[in-house]
């Protein structure tokens, strides 16, 4: 079984899956691994209890050490699942990490909705202070977004945002949170067909009805292949009338534009300000889950903790997002036996099939994941990564499976089709509906996701203590503190529910969002 929460245990004591050996200094999280986790740098010589030999060389903190020998070939095992093949014999006490550790043979059993078990639903209705918008969802922040249909009116975009912040075109509108420009790099040069205009069509599309925008003003040049009618015409934007749109090359050019769009947003504005935050249901907010700058305690502390974060909001009738499908590789066959049902499963495993020939197709390897700050923190192939990023779904069935930037339309722990690179799968998440970002880092990120908020966990106490002016919550106390993951998840909700209720985030205080809008580009750029 994957690590579930609640069991890391320290001081020695037993868990239900694993033990301690030498407290605060190595972690079995498994009875079956024939590896520990190093949790402190531990220097060659030393002698570990439940290693067959004294270290063989110096071990960093995160890193995985042989419990005993393995020959070269076998599969090693971390939280009791394959996490690669030997690429030559390990000494017990040995260092395992890339020089000794591949991807080997990875096949599992998918077992198409064996263990989708709902989980109890809690009878007590919990509230956040939100903005109900016309459509029934509701906000947990209240801006203004300028959204480009091309990058040739990006520039203007920008300069409209900040004309409008020049001129306190929002001192008499309080209730506004901002205006942001959301610019990209696409929507010419394109195929007017396809999954790569369809992808960036959702994506605008999804932007513009998040419920953490009170309004929307639409520009875009004019002549490019994401035209401003289909947009508008193809799927209604929003229900509330709070839209407009403009083309600079019909406005008569950039000067024009501005002075035509400050016009427009103080109209926006306006419609805008009207909204007043007010008790809504828990069961309204909707979190995607990151994870980033992963390292050796990602897949123990903080995701984990999201895990069980994630189990309590949808024991309140919310929805939870995992998303980046190329860091479940190698863990899929964990989600399919939630899904609820084996159509659903099918969904997860159709775009694990397609993103094996995207990658082929492209002269990628799935494999190409960790990245290097990833090894650097300890993990060594993307099947030790995946376990660990799967953590964050916690234990909850699998409803659903979405494409990029599709509206999700059920609530529960659903998944999203996305890259693993974190802005262009937020913003996947954000088109998609999310009004809610929980992220979690062990090398530490320091992006943040406008118009929706981004709450960032610390996977350990070191990085939290370097970077605390970046981080909302450190979770390296689980092995620090033996503070439990229930606890810690427990408390991550009640930080989710301030949140969404108003409280900054760190990301926020410090003015992040503005150029992470990035869109996943499919196909040919001509």
């Amino acid at each position: 079984m994957l690590l579930k929460p609640g069991v890391v245990g320290l001081n020695g004591a037993e868990t239900r899956d694993g033990t301690m050996t030498t407290a605060t200094r190595t972690l079995r999280l498994n009875p079956g691994d024939n590896i520990v986790i190093a949790l402190q740098d531990l220097a060659a010589g030393e002698v570990v209890d439940g290693i067959d030999a004294p270290l063989a060389q110096d071990i960093p903190r995160g890193h995985k050490i042989a419990r005993s020998p393995i020959a070269a070939g076998q599969t090693v095992i971390r939280y009791g699942q394959i996490i690669g093949q030997a690429t030559a014999d390990i000494a017990s006490g040995a260092h395992v990490h890339s020089h000794n550790l591949g991807m080997g043979d990875h096949k599992q059993d998918h077992a198409f909705a064996s263990v989708a078990v709902p989980l109890p639903p809690i009878g007590e209705e919990r509230t956040f202070q939100g903005y109900r918008r016309a459509d029934g969802k509701v906000g947990t922040r209240n801006y203004l977004g300028i959204l480009t249909s091309v990058n040739c009116s990006g520039s203007v975009a920008r300069f409209i945002a900040e004309a409008a912040e020049k001129s306190g075109l929002l001192d008499e509108f309080p209730n506004v949170d901002g205006i942001m420009a959301i610019v990209h790099g696409s929507g010419c040069g394109m195929s007017s067909k396809g999954e790569g205009y369809d992808t960036l069509f959702r994506t605008l599309a999804g932007y513009g009805q998040n419920p953490n925008f009170g309004g929307i003003l639409l520009v875009g040049l004019g002549c490019e292949v994401m035209q401003l009618p289909d947009l508008v015409g193809r799927r209604p934007i929003r229900a509330d009338g709070a839209l407009r749109y403009m083309t600079i090359q019909q406005n008569g050019g950039t000067r024009r534009t501005i002075e035509l769009a400050l016009e427009e947003l103080r109209s926006l504005a306006a419609l805008a300000n009207e909204a007043r935050r007010e008790p809504c249901p828990v069961s309204e907010i909707m979190v995607g889950m990151q994870c980033g700058g992963s390292d050796g305690y990602s897949g123990i502390t903080a995701n984990p903790a999201l895990g069980y974060a994630s189990d309590l909001l949808v024991r309140h009738g919310g929805t939870t997002i995992l998303s980046e499908t190329s860091e479940i590789y190698g863990a899929e066959h964990l989600l399919t036996r939630r899904a609820e049902t084996a159509e659903v499963g099918q969904k997860l495993i159709d775009r694990i099939a397609w993103w094996e020939d995207y990658t082929a197709r492209n002269r990628m390897e799935m494999d190409n994941n960790p990245s290097p700050g990833n090894k650097r923190g300890g993990l060594t192939t993307i099947l030790e990564k995946s376990l660990g990023a799967v953590a964050k779904s916690g234990t909850a069935p699998l409803r659903e499976v979405y494409l990029y930037g599709e509206i999700i339309d059920r609530k529960g722990f659903v998944f999203m089709d996305s890259p693993g690179y974190d802005p262009c799968s937020v913003t996947g998440q954000i088109a998609s509906g999310a009004n809610l970002i929980v992220f979690t880092t062990g090398r530490g990120s320091v992006s943040g996701y406008k118009p929706t908020p981004c709450i960032k966990l610390a996977t350990n106490s070191e990085m939290y203590a370097r970077m605390s002016g970046d981080m909302d919550l450190n979770c390296g106390d689980i092995v620090t503190e033996g503070v439990s993951i229930e606890q810690k998840g427990t408390d991550l909700f009640e930080l989710m529910i301030r949140v969404a209720s108003g409280e900054p985030t760190k990301s926020e205080e410090l003015g992040y969002g503005g150029v992470e809008f990035v869109p996943w580009q499919i196909g040919a750029v001509m």
